[in-house]
């Protein structure tokens, strides 16, 4: 099993709030990893919109995101790439 993570800061000019969060959501349901997404002291599932949401997770906050399973190293990449964009199109 692999295990992959990354620090990044949230470019996205809404964080991760409304669209940006679903689509944070949708893009780790195509994983079959465990990702987590932990913003200070505080965790929560990838794939939950609710956990996401819950972060309050604001443009200019370093995130680490974290994945276990066979395809951890691609999840990281993809949801590192979405939330370095400044905006969703």
């Amino acid at each position: 099993m692999q295990v992959a993570e990354r620090d990044l800061v949230v470019m996205l000019d809404q964080g991760l709030h409304a669209r940006p969060a679903a689509r944070f959501v949708e893009t780790a349901a195509r994983f079959q990893s465990e990702i987590t997404v932990i913003a200070g002291s505080r965790s929560a599932s990838a794939k939950s919109i609710l956990g996401v949401l819950s972060l309050g997770v604001r443009k200019g906050t370093v995130i680490r995101i974290r994945a276990e399973g066979d395809d951890a190293g691609a999840a990281v990449e993809a949801l590192s790439q979405l939330v370095s964009q400044t905006h969703l199109d």
